[in-house]
């Protein structure tokens, strides 16, 4: 056997393994893909760096936010046990808790380049933010409503309820396009973010309803717009258990139901076109 032959072999298996390497899923991590997208909600994407390494995960920070504003205020909406009033006994709970907490776990998610996670958060920290602040006489939202500039008397006008409206139809339209997103990420999520749509689409009912005087049909649909929230913490809860879970390394694991060898990426289908060629 001449050393030619010998000397070819190496380089041979050299440039398999490369080769094997590079069109696996597990790209630029040493983290299982469906291990990360259950620890960042986002699709496993290539990025440079070892930031992921040396910080924390912001993302059960942000949901632990989100829950602890979104469950009660799920109870509350619902009337149980007489809660009620918009929330106003917990208002720092809306500012600090669904909005700060949230908006740091956004900030934290973009320095790690997580673009998706870093996206909800952002938007549903700042919806908090303003849920708590229109409630606060020192914003004064109705004061345009009113004849003589009474914020209290202009928020209960048709005209601001109407207005009001149009914000939670907003905020459907981007839950849907987020929706659609999380169709690669995973079940727990989409579920929840599915249920979001429609808890907006009901608040902006009772709004529109409240508007037109129809106060019967528009506590029916508050009952339902809590029952809706309610349900959507359900599966934030499992995410956030399971995440929570596998920060100390738990002897159990929590699946969440990825769906990201569901529907392929573009990259993903790409790289496998050049596998398949």
């Amino acid at each position: 056997m001449s050393d030619d032959t010998i000397g070819d072999k190496p380089e041979t298996s050299t440039a398999e393994m490369l080769r094997r390497y590079q069109t696996t899923d597990s790209v630029m991590l040493p983290i299982p893909r469906d291990v990360f997208e259950k620890l960042y909600l986002s699709p496993k994407t290539p990025n440079a760096g070892k930031l992921r390494s040396t910080f924390g995960n912001p993302t059960p920070i942000s949901l632990m936010g989100f829950l602890l504003s979104a469950t009660p205020t799920a109870m509350l909406t619902m009337g149980w046990r007489g809660a009620g009033g918009n929330g106003g006994a917990i208002l720092p709970v809306y500012i600090f808790f669904g909005a700060m907490v949230q908006i740091f776990g956004a900030i934290g998610e973009w320095i790690l380049g997580n673009t998706f996670s870093c996206a909800l958060f952002f938007t549903y920290g700042t919806f908090w933010l303003v849920q708590g602040t229109s409630l606060m006489p020192f914003f004064a939202v109705g004061t345009m409503y009113s004849s003589d500039g009474n914020t209290l008397k202009g928020m209960e006008t048709a005209e601001y309820s109407a207005t009001v409206g149009f914000y939670y139809v907003t905020l459907a339209l981007i839950t849907f396009v987020y929706t659609i997103c999380a169709l690669r990420t995973n079940v727990c999520l989409f579920l929840a973010l599915f249920l979001l749509v429609i808890t907006f689409g009901l608040f902006s009912g009772i709004y529109f309803q409240m508007a037109l005087g129809n106060l019967v049909l528009a506590a029916k649909l508050q009952k339902a717009a809590g029952a809706f929230t309610f349900a959507l913490c359900l599966p934030i809860w499992h995410i956030f258990i399971a995440q929570i879970l596998e920060a100390v390394d738990f002897p159990i694991a929590l699946p969440v139901g990825d769906l990201s060898t569901v529907i392929l990426g573009r990259s993903q289908k790409a790289r496998k076109c050049e596998v398949e060629g």
